[in-house]
């Protein structure tokens, strides 16, 4: 990934960053367990994003 990114990039890198994080604990205790897990959730090395190279 080059130093200097397009915005176009960087937001949907950014957008990718906010999107991986886990369900606060206070949702999981609200919904009593029924909600648990992020399906969007994602490892760095298991899988890659879908970055074009004119992105």
């Amino acid at each position: 990934m080059p130093r200097v990114k397009s915005d176009r990039t960087k937001s949907r890198l950014g957008k990718a960053a906010k999107r991986n994080r886990r369900i606060p604990l206070f949702v999981v205790a609200k919904t009593k367990r029924r909600v648990t897990v992020n399906p969007l959730q994602r490892n760095w090395r298991r899988s890659k994003l879908d970055l074009k190279k004119d992105d």
